[in-house]
């Protein structure tokens, strides 16, 4: 049975770190793009960043650039999303969300989603 399943949010201050993991199973994840996206109370689900499953990376939110990486370990079949000099307006749900090859940038594109993990930046 395929799964994605998110983990590593919690409550952190203004500055701080996190890092989001996204874990496969039953489907071998580099096969696949995996994006993480994100949905703030009362705001429509966006995109954060893609990596394909070429290894390309696509950012798709420029309040995030220079901040956030993403990566893969393959070996784990598990997908990362570092979250670096964190702010409150990255309070959100963040999912990351499984399609075949590449990285649309629109959440109805993908095919499969995690539950989702809670981020809350606050001091």
């Amino acid at each position: 049975q395929l799964q994605l399943v998110e983990s590593g949010g919690g409550l952190v201050q203004p500055g701080g770190s996190l890092r989001l993991s996204c874990a496969a199973s039953g489907f071998t994840l580099n096969y696949y793009a995996i994006g993480w996206f994100r949905q703030a109370p009362g705001k429509e689900r966006e995109g954060v960043l893609c990596i394909s499953k070429y290894g390309s990376t696509t950012n798709y939110a420029d309040s995030v650039k220079g901040r956030f990486i993403i990566s893969r370990d393959n070996a784990k079949n598990t997908v990362y999303l570092q979250m670096n000099s964190l702010k409150p307006e990255d309070t959100a749900v963040y999912y990351c969300a499984q399609r075949d090859g590449w990285c649309p940038r629109s959440p109805v594109e993908y095919d499969y989603w995690g539950q989702g993990t809670q981020v809350t930046v606050s001091s």
